[in-house]
């Protein structure tokens, strides 16, 4: 694989929410109450790269209470929501992390992830991403958002990171 070099540098890793870690999908209750489904696969991903000390930030536009329990809920390392530039986060980031671009791996499914994808030494998206971004990934997940992709893209990263 031409990108395992690329994938042996990796430090952090950041992931879009919606779209990635969800399906996408906006529930709504008789109430009106927002509901989201994760897969909790993707959390042992995140957590399978904490074992190897690579730090997983969730990045979403999203500001929502939902998130930020998940987010909670399975320890990630940072969150990061309400963010409608994500490039513009981005140095914020790598000072903070003390790691550089190509240190960076980001997966994330649509038109508002493109420019924080170009930043970064690895990019992914979901088998269901948008077409623009599928152009632009160095990785195309087998599996769609909120089934499994960002676990398959943490096992990609595992995997080449072990010797």
């Amino acid at each position: 694989m031409n990108y395992k070099k690329k994938l042996q540098k990796i430090k952090l890793v950041i992931t879009d929410v919606d779209g990635v870690l969800t399906d996408g999908g906006m529930y709504y209750s008789k109430n009106g109450e927002s509901l989201k489904k994760f897969n909790t696969r993707d959390a042992m991903g995140m957590e399978l790269l904490s074992s190897l000390d690579i730090k997983t930030i969730m990045l979403t536009r999203e500001n929502s209470d939902i998130v930020k329990a998940r987010a909670k809920k399975i320890k990630v390392d940072k969150l990061y929501s309400g963010i409608l530039d994500k490039k513009s986060i981005f140095p914020t980031i790598l000072k903070k992390y003390h790691v550089t671009s190509d240190q960076v791996a980001y997966i994330g499914d649509d038109i508002n992830d493109i420019e924080i994808m170009k930043c970064v030494g690895f990019s992914s998206t979901p088998n269901d991403g948008m077409k623009q971004v599928k152009k632009l990934s160095n990785y195309i997940c087998n599996l769609d958002g909120g089934n499994g992709a960002f676990r398959e893209f943490a096992e990609l990263i595992i995997s080449s990171q072990k010797i």
